[in-house]
């Protein structure tokens, strides 16, 4: 066997470790990778010794004991666990209990200066009513930088993380305003598009507490957006609700609030709505964790029957694809979809079970969208070809091209998973290593399209 080879069967037998270490609840992710980061320290000395890598791994799982008196140790060695509690319930760990008691005013001091930050702009005469493209601009600034505060603070990072993080925000809010963009240029429709992508990933940073390089932790970040994302949908569901009851009530007595609605209700509650997501995520872990991969196995089977009868309507009618602005949008954000379908089927996925149908439809799904992502790219070509290249065009075959490699090399991986060739901890170390490819090109548009374009 290779070292290279040794290598992967190692991490494979690490991941389906770690999967077990997962499935318990009485241990937090943050402990499990302490747990993890102990495992890898004790085979590293073996394999210093003359060991083997899978000689090692055994060995060090074997010395580590039984999960509950490696619990009781490290609760012992980290009395600021809060999981401790359960391990020693005798011993009480304030300074944590007292934490988790900050966290719900903190949260609400972020949400409320993400809900002012949106308002203030109205001091210097500016309103969202005006069509004059600065909120277009600028609406992910009112509230990301306020997200990445609070996970910032909770995460506990220091100043040269901090000093990172406030830099890549003020760069992003210059790439936005310094330019001399005018209203309806391509350029200030790509800056809308992808400045909220180069500042998510942004507070990725926070939420991981700066340990970037780690795949686990960008992972836990894939899981935290998807879950993110869910429960933000539900606020917005709810506050609509709520919203309408409201207006209706009102109206009943003869006043009309819409005014207020439009103009306060709605921006701030939006941007605050992002915060109180992100608690909600992490106060409520256990129970939306059933949720997403709930909502993942529905989606994926109808995603592949919706493209597969694309691509046989587009066989039997030989229609070519329209790349017109719209229906770029619209590709792009079916591709996208789809990664989102991989990621977060990887991120809940049992490492130790064996290859299933999921497993098969999820290949069927990376295959599907890679063929389309192929007719996107030649229709692209084309229309460059033909009529030269603009913002939109060069920014639309950029992106797939950078989609065009992750689908094509994901579907490699997963063929071989499926094959039982490969272990599947590898797609997974792909997908969180190539979010530094999105991260790249996101600030590649903000900041460099507008200079060579010349801002048209």
């Amino acid at each position: 066997m290779t070292a290279a080879g040794n290598d992967y069967d190692l991490e494979g037998q690490i991941a389906e470790w770690r999967a077990y270490m997962h499935r318990r609840r009485e241990l937090h992710h943050t402990d499990a990778e302490e747990l993890e980061d102990h495992l890898r320290s004790r085979i590293t000395e073996l394999t210093e010794a003359g060991l083997r890598a899978d000689e090692g791994f055994l060995i060090a799982v074997k010395r580590m004991g039984s999960l509950d008196d490696l619990s009781r140790e490290f609760a012992r060695e980290h009395s600021e666990r809060l999981w401790k509690q359960l391990v020693l319930p005798r011993e009480p760990d304030a300074p944590t209990a007292a934490r988790s008691r900050r966290e719900l005013p903190v949260m609400v001091l972020c949400a409320a200066v993400a809900a002012l930050a949106i308002k203030a702009p109205n001091v210097f005469g500016l309103d969202m009513s005006d069509d004059d493209g600065f909120y277009a601009r600028n609406l992910s600034l009112f509230a990301l930088p306020a997200l990445a505060a609070y996970f910032a603070w909770q995460r506990r990072v220091g100043l040269p993380v901090i000093g990172v993080l406030a830099s890549l925000f003020v760069l992003g809010a210059v790439a936005a305003n310094a330019y001399p963009i005018a209203d309806d240029s391509q350029t200030i429709v790509l800056t809308a598009i992808h400045l909220p992508l180069a500042l998510w990933l942004v507070v990725g940073v926070a939420y991981v507490g700066g340990d970037w390089r780690s795949d686990r932790r960008r992972m836990d970040f894939v899981r935290f957006t998807g879950e993110w994302l869910i429960y933000f949908v539900l606020l917005g569901l709810g506050g609509g609700v709520l919203t309408a009851f409201t207006v209706g009530t009102f109206h009943a007595i003869g006043l009309n609030i819409e005014g207020f609605i439009e103009s306060w209700l709605l921006p701030c509650g939006a941007v605050a709505g992002v915060i109180v997501s992100a608690w909600l995520v992490e106060a409520k872990q256990s129970v939306i964790e059933n949720m997403a991969p709930v909502l993942t196995r529905v989606f994926t089977p109808l995603f592949v029957a919706a493209m597969l009868a694309f691509l046989v309507a587009m066989i039997v009618t030989t229609n070519g694809i329209d790349v017109e602005r719209d229906a770029l949008i619209l590709f792009d954000l079916l591709l996208v979809i789809v990664l989102g379908l991989l990621l977060y089927a990887i991120s809940a996925r049992d490492l130790t079970a064996r290859p299933g149908l999921f497993d098969r439809l999820q290949l069927a799904l990376v295959v599907s969208a890679l063929v389309i992502d192929v007719l996107v790219l030649v229709a692209i070509t084309g229309r460059i070809t033909e009529w030269g290249f603009s913002p939109n065009k060069t920014a639309a075959l950029g992106e797939n091209i950078i989609l065009l490699t992750n689908l094509a090399w994901s579907a490699w991986l997963f063929l071989g998973f499926v094959r039982g060739r490969m272990p599947f901890a590898r797609l997974e170390r792909w997908q969180t290593r190539y979010m530094i490819v999105y991260a790249a090109w996101a600030w590649t548009v903000l900041l460099v399209f507008p200079l060579v374009f010349d801002f048209a």
